[in-house]
């Protein structure tokens, strides 16, 4: 038989799952931080190919998700509903699903530890934008120095290795 929750335990604060309109977490977490609610959101450093350069940036673990802190029956979570980058507080059924705290830590705890992953892996597929073998598929081997990748390519139905700018290739979605 479960007991009931005491009412010191209703409540203390908990944190619950926010879900985002698409791409506007940051605007989210801004807007609630504003209106005084405490918030968590995870982002990870990646690498990113922009204009043909290799670049460090933050990108949302959770995409479109974020965690904010709120205490069950004392904080208004009205609000939430009509906040700018909110979409809805993840709930089952009628009742927001809280976050269990050692979850929020681990989290804390574990992203500075993970690794950035590079732009490209070797074997992923790419194209070729610019320069004589334009429009070619490719198969990206490795990088060679900042500006330089090195590729593979089918010519004469041989696998050549080329190397080529950074800029001239596209990763194939």
């Amino acid at each position: 038989m479960h007991d009931a929750p005491s009412p010191e335990t209703l409540c203390e604060p908990r944190w619950y799952l926010v879900q985002t309109r698409p791409r506007q977490a940051e605007r989210a977490e801004w807007n609630l931080g504003q209106q005084g609610y405490q918030v968590f959101h995870p982002r990870l450093r990646v690498e990113r190919l922009r204009r043909g350069r290799r670049c460090q940036v933050e990108a949302s673990l959770f995409p479109n998700y974020l965690f904010v802190r709120l205490q069950r029956w004392v904080d208004n979570w009205y609000p939430l509903r009509s906040t700018r980058g909110v979409a809805r507080l993840v709930s089952f059924g009628a009742e927001p699903a809280p976050v269990p705290d050692a979850l929020i830590e681990q989290l804390r705890c574990r992203i500075g530890q993970i690794p950035s992953p590079p732009a490209l892996c070797p074997g992923e597929a790419v194209v070729i934008e610019d320069g004589p073998f334009r429009g070619l598929d490719a198969i990206f081997q490795a990088y060679d120095g900042e500006q330089r990748v090195l590729l593979l390519i089918e010519l004469l139905r041989r696998q050549v290795r080329v190397k080529l700018p950074l800029g001239d290739i596209r990763r194939v979605a």
